[in-house]
């Protein structure tokens, strides 16, 4: 038997033997083959979440690797996106079908959505779509993937006041949860989400766990909640050793399943790095803190199914906080729009004098 296939194999008897066989003692995790593991979670679930790259290249570098694989497009339909206004759907789905479509219109998929300090994935959201347009181009038409743009519509020509943009923002759970309802799992279809892991949280560890507020859920909690679909989630911390003994050891990428074992067995803050140093809850329409000694504690195997390493945290090289394409640095208007949205929404202001140095470091004239 092939490493594929019993990597395969133990994948599914391991889900499938779920909680009630776990072993007394929980054992040390071993690692996979992702890729593999990967496409076989889709033979048991219709969804697999895969932490967004956000800037992290050796991420980019396997999503990449992953959806080139022949086998993925066997069994996956579309790549659902956090960095992707859902306005421009239409285009994308020209994009990828091979039409043409001007690259300056396409991104607007991704200049344009609700976060505004998302330059870091710039060139690596054209490198996704790039991909895509490419592996579709070797496919038959009913077996090309779609990428669905799973932030919200937001129309930026209408918003005036921080409380406008506030209003797009409280939608980029429930948005994307009723995209993957109505386009991915009423059709039938199978879907890789892509988006930021604390988005892929069953239970919310900055309200202390308690979902009773809106503002608590989550993609994941509200596709569980909603349907009967399961999500087979998949968590990269920043250092897999720090939850493993061993994890240095492990082949470079991997990914361990963690029910029923050590890293299973250990609190989910430890994943959840500074989101989980401080809890709040909501009383009466106001945001308190919760006291340290109310903190509850929920293991790692009740939030998340398995753990992808990408190689130890030292290892790890990111882009550019606002690596943009010099070119639309150099485009009328596109740093004074940026600026302006950054100012208008709060965000703390060296984020837009980063850009501002970014911009002018890479449209400096060469002497």
């Amino acid at each position: 038997m092939s490493i594929a296939a019993r990597t395969a194999a133990l994948l599914v008897v391991t889900i499938a033997a779920g909680p009630s066989a776990q072993e007394t003692a929980p054992r040390p995790a071993v690692p996979l083959e992702p890729i593999a593991a990967i496409i076989g979670a889709f033979g048991t679930h219709d969804l697999v979440a895969l932490p967004d790259a956000h800037g992290n290249l050796q991420n980019h570098q396997f999503r990449l690797a992953l959806i080139r694989d022949p086998r993925f497009a066997a069994v996956v339909n579309d790549l659902v996106v956090e960095l992707g206004n859902a306005r421009y759907q239409d285009l994308a789905d020209r994009f990828v079908r091979g039409e043409d479509v001007p690259l300056q219109s396409l991104r607007r998929a991704w200049q344009d959505t609700t976060v505004t300090t998302a330059g870091n994935n710039y060139s690596m959201m054209q490198e996704l779509f790039e991909t895509v347009r490419a592996v579709n181009a070797r496919l038959p038409r009913e077996r090309q993937l779609r990428i669905l743009l799973g932030d919200p519509p937001i129309d930026w020509e209408t918003v005036r006041t921080r409380d406008d943009h506030a209003k797009w923002l409280d939608l980029r759970d429930s948005y994307p949860a009723a995209v993957v309802q109505v386009e991915v799992l009423a059709k039938r279809r199978k879907a890789l989400l892509m988006y930021g892991q604390l988005h892929f949280q069953r239970r919310n560890v900055a309200s202390n766990y308690d979902m009773t507020s809106r503002e608590a859920q989550t993609i994941v909690s509200l596709i569980e909640i909603a349907t009967r679909a399961k999500v087979f989630t998949i968590w990269a911390p920043d250092d897999v050793a720090r939850l493993s003994a061993d994890a240095n050891s492990w082949p470079v990428p991997g990914l361990a399943l963690v029910r029923g074992t050590t890293m299973g067995a250990a609190d989910f803050a430890l994943y959840a790095g500074r989101i989980a140093s401080s809890r709040v809850s909501l009383r009466d329409g106001k945001v308190v803190a919760v006291p340290r000694d109310e903190w509850r504690i929920v293991k790692a195997e009740d939030q998340i199914d398995a753990v992808l390493y990408l190689g130890p945290a030292a290892s790890m090289t990111s882009r550019q906080s606002h690596e943009i394409p010099p070119s639309l640095c150099a485009e009328p208007g596109f740093l004074d729009i940026q600026l302006k949205r950054i100012a208008l929404t709060g965000v703390p202001p060296f984020e837009g004098e980063r850009l501002r140095e970014y911009c002018a470091g890479v449209t400096a004239p060469r002497r």
